[in-house]
């Protein structure tokens, strides 16, 4: 494990906000040279602190206009039930994360859909006929806002 200093933590933040950006125009932007920011770059990867980088898609202008968080819960427990549900709700392309959580649910998804009609055969098609599923319970997003993350 790598503590990371003052540099690295601006490095991340910078990164956090536009992963797409050079290490030339982050190192301008810090004052350090472009080698000294992609071998900083390159160190937090390799102590994984930084595990890849992601693309954000505007989903509404994609097409798809509703987001909708749900909580499962299975219907019967074990290591087997647990695998054969996860494995099943990541080959749906709607379903964005799958996180097992604690306390009412065992699962929390993020699904989005083209709408509310599309939403519900999904729901009915997919999620409700995978293994082991007990209780849905689906909240519509309205509206979210950004936060910066860990490290401000």
């Amino acid at each position: 494990m790598i503590e990371p200093d003052d540099t690295d933590r601006a490095i991340l933040r910078a990164l956090a906000r536009d992963a797409g950006q050079s290490a030339g125009a982050l190192g301008r932007r810090l004052g350090l040279s472009q080698p000294a920011t992609w071998r900083r770059i390159r160190r937090l990867q390799e102590a994984g602190v930084i595990t890849g980088r992601v693309l954000d898609l505007d989903k509404e202008k994609l097409g798809f206009g509703v987001t909708v968080f749900l909580g499962v819960k299975l219907a019967t427990k074990g290591r087997i039930s647990l695998e054969d549900f996860e494995r099943a709700v990541t080959a749906i392309p709607e379903v964005q994360t799958v996180e097992h959580v604690l306390g009412m649910y065992d699962y929390r998804l993020r699904v989005t859909a083209r709408d509310l009609a599309d939403f519900e055969r999904v729901l009915r098609r997919r999620l409700m006929t995978l293994p082991g599923v007990g209780n849905v319970e689906a909240n519509v997003l309205l509206s979210e806002e950004r936060r910066p993350g860990p490290l401000g």
